[in-house]
């Protein structure tokens, strides 16, 4: 009886070679966290021989970011078929909820979008996450409602997410609060949206960032003088 042996990358289309490796990574990660999606573990799950994943990713960071892509555009593709919720202020709250729940159910996928700090530099995935939730983020300040900045808000509602993620990750899924994370939102809501406040009592700030969230729709300015009112309008928008 002949040797039974790895398929030859060769023999299948590069396109589901690359599918198939995804899936088997994505698969491990989710079973074992990041550390059990080795490039041995990966080739041999999906079919494949070694040297293919480092032809189709480059290195094992490569692949990960590569899977970390593709799982996230799988649930922001379901997410997007679902009407926005109609208040901005609601739909940041229906976001924060989303992806909490997200980061907990996938925390190798979580620690994969994370990236490392020391490194300075985002992966794709967690670019594409930041630009959805800076879009959120824009219809907060053009209904006038953000005290600060667009990008202010953006990171201060990004990193009290991320934060909390890696708090309740290191705990027990029974030791969990489940009162934390509204808590949290709430706290980080107050703190960078006036909702309480009616449109006649807005204050300068509010007024700047809800100016600076239509600036690019402004045809009748030039590139210098839209990017010259963009700096005033931030720094309005971030006085106290």
């Amino acid at each position: 009886m002949a040797e039974s042996a790895i398929p030859d990358e060769d023999a299948a289309p590069e396109g589901d070679a690359r599918s198939r490796i995804l899936t088997a990574a994505s698969r491990l990660i989710a079973e074992g966290g990041r550390e059990a999606a080795t490039t041995r573990a990966v080739a041999t799950a999906a079919g494949v021989q070694p040297p293919t994943i480092y032809r189709l990713f480059g290195d094992k960071q490569g692949l990960l970011e590569a899977v970390a892509e593709h799982d996230l555009a799988a649930y922001v593709a379901t997410k997007s078929r679902l009407t926005p919720h109609p208040d901005p202020i609601e739909g940041l709250r229906e976001g924060w909820d989303a992806h909490m729940a997200f980061s907990l159910a996938n925390p190798g996928l979580f620690a994969i979008l994370a990236g490392d700090p020391q490194s300075g530099e985002a992966s794709p995935a967690a670019r594409a996450g930041r630009e959805a939730l800076k879009r959120r983020m824009r219809r907060v300040a053009a209904a006038g409602l953000l005290k600060t900045s667009e990008d202010q808000a953006t990171d201060l509602w990004h990193a009290a997410g991320v934060g909390l993620a890696f708090t309740l990750l290191a705990q027990p899924p029974e030791a969990r609060d489940p009162g934390l994370s509204p808590f949290i939102r709430e706290t980080m809501l107050s703190a960078i949206a006036d909702i309480s406040k009616p449109a006649a009592r807005r204050r300068p700030q509010i007024a700047a960032a809800e100016l600076r969230a239509s600036l690019d729709s402004l045809e009748n300015l030039s590139a210098g003088e839209r990017l010259l009112l963009g700096e005033l309008l931030d720094r309005i928008a971030r006085s106290v």
